[in-house]
């Protein structure tokens, strides 16, 4: 869960379907009207005013709805996130962009109501074990965390706390966004759209089975407890439950604070590594992929600073409420394409864009190979054609920039430029999510200012030998946990 330190906090979460539905409907219904009596005077503009006012007056419904939302709280909030993550291909630019001005749920619950949760979940002999402190040191949309210590031995740990009747609202208040959508004439539905709404569903609920995340993040720690690289905190099963994860407390640094940004350009070039390999691990090795990129779910442990005695910087993961199992079926067209930009071959990306559903042989030669060229241009990084680098993009050692490169405006513009747009299909849901998780990997390797060359880590995954032979048994582990 990522989380940020509360502001004020309130005595309940409003989570009743009814009382939450029916806001949204009015909302949806109001904006719905100010969209038909819009569409109906824009009617007689000229084209180009006919657009530009459309243009506004989406924008002035997006910002009208997300206001809305924003009022209601809970998974409502954690909703229209989501959307305005991965809705690029089914969402208005203007719906999107208003989405992602949503703020988190920072206003926390009340302790009278957290320790009824506790209480009820755990047992009062349970809770008495430990020393909770009553204020959290985060709160997000589902639920904030806090800080404890356990009596008998010292042990510090964390407890994340779902709201309550959160876990209920979900598909209520999803179907209550959708028809919002809906009536307010923000999105047409058709299949594919329909498709990604039930894939936003399932991540939903899998947000909110605090079991099944207890289970995540103890497999993953088990699978990297060898890694010196990286720190999984140990869930306590005795502490947790249905809305409750309890797991020992893993101090660290953000992303982008003043400790990690002084570390030596080799020490943050390490981490950019570790961050990529890891990523590596999850996509050619264990076929689940930890798919949400927000910089709260990672601090960075300082080596010296944990009194272990391990010699290098440490990445601590926190977050695996996020985990999504991909198929055979999916990966290996996927890893298809990855392998075919590396060795240059456009015949091979383009049928693999094929397999995935998101590009047709009908489609005029040109526009094939543009959008081809465009997937290819998404390994720069990992290619081992240095030639093709811009200048800035490379350090006088040859290593690549990952923040002077600026690759995703760069691919971003490269798209625009073509007639791919005309052509485009919208990708299948879990090529959209991959895609998020690819985006948030490079931004925190450049936000770490990294310089490194991905080329050899990415020959090891793909014909890995010798000492670079991805690890068999890690596959096992995952593959059993």
């Amino acid at each position: 869960m990522s989380s940020r330190r509360p502001g004020k906090s309130v005595s309940r979460i409003k989570t009743g379907s009814f009382e939450r539905r029916l806001s949204l409907t009015r909302a949806g219904l109001y904006a719905g009207t100010r969209m038909a009596s819009h569409m109906a005077t824009n009617w007689f503009s000229s084209k180009e005013k006919r657009d530009e006012r459309h243009r506004t007056m989406l924008s002035s419904q997006a910002r009208f709805l997300v206001n809305e939302l924003g009022k209601l709280k809970g998974s409502v909030v954690k909703i229209g996130q989501v959307m305005a993550l991965y809705g690029e291909h089914f969402l208005p630019e203007e719906v999107t962009e208003a989405l992602h001005t949503l703020e988190d749920q920072t206003t926390s619950l009340e302790w009278p109501a957290i320790e009824r949760v506790l209480k009820t979940e755990l047992g009062a002999d349970q809770l008495a074990e430990l020393d909770i402190d009553p204020e959290p040191i985060g709160a997000a949309s589902l639920g904030q965390v806090h800080r404890a210590r356990r009596h008998r031995d010292g042990l510090e740990l964390v407890l994340k706390v779902q709201y309550p009747g959160v876990a209920d609202a979900v598909d209520s208040d999803l179907n209550a966004v959708a028809q919002m959508l809906r009536v307010a004439r923000l999105v047409n539905f058709g299949p594919e759209f329909e498709d990604w709404l039930e894939e936003v569903r399932q991540m939903m609920h899998r947000e909110v089975d605090y079991r099944l995340e207890a289970r995540t993040t103890e497999k993953f720690r088990q699978i990297l407890a060898d890694d010196p690289r990286f720190v999984v905190p140990r869930v306590l099963p005795e502490y947790s439950s249905a809305q409750v994860i309890a797991s020992t407390y893993e101090h660290g640094h953000s992303v982008n604070s003043d400790s990690v940004r002084n570390l030596s350009l080799a020490r943050r070039s390490n981490l950019g590594k570790a961050a990529l390999e890891l990523f590596f691990r999850e996509l050619f090795v264990w076929g689940e992929i930890q798919t949400d990129p927000n910089f709260g779910n990672y601090r960075i442990r300082i080596a010296g600073e944990d009194g272990e005695g391990v010699e290098c910087d440490r990445i601590v993961l926190l977050d695996f409420g996020a985990v999504q199992s991909y198929s055979r079926e999916f990966l290996d067209p996927v890893i298809q394409m990855i392998r075919a930009s590396y060795e240059d071959n456009l015949d091979a990306v383009i049928d693999g864009g094929v397999k995935l559903h998101f590009m047709s042989t009908d489609w005029p030669g040109d526009v094939l190979e543009k959008f081809g060229r465009v997937c290819m241009s998404v390994l720069e990084p990992l290619s081992s054609d240095h030639e093709s680098w811009p200048d800035y993009a490379v350090n006088s050692k040859g290593q690549y920039r990952w923040k002077q490169s600026d690759l995703p405006s760069r691919v971003a513009r490269q798209a625009a430029r073509s007639a791919i747009n005309r052509y485009f299909r919208v990708p299948p849901s879990e090529f959209v999510f991959l895609n998020r998780k690819l985006i948030g990997v490079y931004t925190f390797i450049a936000v770490l200012h990294s310089e490194f060359n991905g080329e050899p880590l990415l020959r090891k995954y793909l014909y890995g030998s010798g000492e670079d032979t991805p690890d068999a048994s890690a596959t096992s582990q995952i593959t059993k946990a």
